[in-house]
């Protein structure tokens, strides 16, 4: 199955998958309606103090995932949002939702390859 990225504005709606919101922040003029998600996990984004000192600047990035990843290897709910993540992708793709403009430098880039990184995704797992 695939690990795919997608930035919640994107139209058409990609609903071939179990679509996950990984933005601390809920993104502005999407109605939750709208959004299709099957969950929000709001506490595996990036801590505000993290995303405030970042800020997208491309510049930070490197540092950005360094410190990101920190996050994850510390926060409390990584081991079962890991488990979340294999089981849906035993059963169809995964699609980690977000809301920045830049789709190469932000935290569902860093994610997607923490989780791939991880060992603990079905074998076959790829990224799109």
């Amino acid at each position: 199955m695939q690990l795919k990225l997608e930035r919640i504005y994107t139209k058409p709606v990609d609903t071939d998958g179990y679509r996950l919101l990984v933005d601390r922040l809920w993104p502005r003029g999407i109605s939750k309606v709208n959004a299709q998600l099957d969950d929000w996990v709001k506490e595996i984004g990036p801590s505000t103090e993290l995303r405030k000192w970042f800020n997208h600047d491309p510049e930070k990035y490197p540092e950005f995932v360094k410190k990101y990843q920190a996050e994850l290897d510390a926060n409390p709910i990584t081991p079962d949002f890991i488990r979340q993540v294999a089981e849906q992708l035993a059963k169809q793709p995964v699609i980690l939702l977000f809301g920045a403009k830049d789709e190469t430098h932000n935290q569902a880039v860093v994610l997607q390859e923490y989780l791939l990184a991880s060992g603990k995704l079905p074998a076959t797992t790829t990224k799109n």
